[in-house]
């Protein structure tokens, strides 16, 4: 039966045009979003804007899945329907993001390692029970001077594995995000060489894991120069170098590659990703998005923690799940944005 659930899951996760919303932001982070456009920050004001999220007229049509923070999983609308079930009433298969963010890795300075395995199986039972059938990991590697080590790599690797064997034995697909940052002046180049050894740590890890690859999907990032890199790259380069390094790491099983944008801004993460559809060629994988800051950004500028900015806040979210549903089947063009 998981298996067969799993593989429903997997194949609307990656129907062709969809991508996924990443609405996972712990309490603190959503804190500092909702600062920057001077909203108040309550359990009421977060249920608001996650419940005007998920009840935009038509995101279904361009969203398969949305990962939700735990606090949001058990929400309920002013009407007692629980927001898991807006989202199924959608199409859209809620998911739960499960691990319980970093902490120093002990001997190495500098790098950090994802926790949460404590417990996970019996927790994922409960998200299940309350509509999840999906979950996410994240594991953030920093790029910096003698960083990151390869016992960094393989730390977070190993976490990923165990995570992600633990959701598959309970039902549910695990998406793995192996998050190389953007922060600093590297080049594109060292991005690429430590994306590279990442991602063969992670699926040398998943296969002593014994994880089904059929059955989960991949969350990485681009290959990009830090932010404070001098010389930025454009989507064609960003492309070639991203899918040089997809090629030479993730086996032809994995069914899907959402791509995190990890603080790229909305139109370059979408150009990006659109750059690379167009040059897929016969690669194996769905490349699709799973965005939070570049999906969500504008619709919480419009919102601002208004009420009556509901319906600009949706149209601004339809807007990007609409273009990036374009970039995923590489038809997106400038020009949209304009539309």
């Amino acid at each position: 039966m998981s298996a067969h659930e799993m593989e429903t899951t997997v194949k609307a996760l990656t129907a062709p045009g969809k991508g996924i919303l990443a609405a996972d932001e712990s309490t603190g982070t959503i804190e500092k979003r909702f600062k920057g456009v001077d909203a108040p920050c309550t359990e009421d004001t977060r249920r608001e804007y996650r419940e005007m999220l998920f009840t935009t007229p038509g995101l279904g049509e361009f969203i398969s899945g949305v990962i939700l923070f735990e606090e949001t999983l058990g929400q309920k609308n002013a009407a007692g329907v629980p927001l898991p079930q807006l989202l199924a009433e959608q199409g859209i298969i809620p998911g739960i993001k499960v691990d319980k963010g970093t902490v120093a890795l002990p001997g190495f300075p500098g790098e950090k390692v994802t926790q949460g395995l404590d417990g996970l199986a019996e927790r994922l039972v409960e998200y299940k029970k309350s509509g999840a059938r999906f979950a996410k990991w994240r594991a953030m590697l920093a790029i910096g001077a003698g960083i990151p080590s390869l016992q960094g790599i393989a730390a977070n690797a190993e976490a990923l594995a165990r995570y992600a064997a633990i959701c598959q034995e309970q039902g549910l697909v695990p998406i793995v995000e192996p998050e190389v940052l953007m922060d600093g002046d590297h080049a594109i180049e060292t991005c690429a060489r430590v994306t590279e050894e990442v991602l063969h740590t992670v699926f040398h890890a998943l296969h002593r894991h014994r994880v089904v690859l059929e059955f989960m999907l991949l969350k990485p990032n681009m290959v990009l120069p830090g932010l404070a890199c001098p010389r930025q790259a454009t989507p064609e380069a960003v492309a070639e170098a991203t899918l040089a390094c997809l090629r030479r790491t993730v086996p032809a099983a994995v069914p899907g590659i959402h791509f995190l944008s990890g603080g790229q801004q909305d139109e370059i993460a979408t150009a990006n990703l659109n750059a690379m559809n167009t040059r897929l060629g016969n690669t194996p994988w769905q490349l699709s998005f799973s965005y939070a800051r570049a999906l969500q950004a504008p619709a919480l500028k419009a919102w601002r923690g208004v009420a009556a900015n509901k319906s600009a806040g949706q149209q601004a979210l339809y807007k990007r799940a609409r273009l990036n549903g374009a970039a995923s089947r590489g038809q997106y063009t400038v020009i949209m944005e304009q539309n």
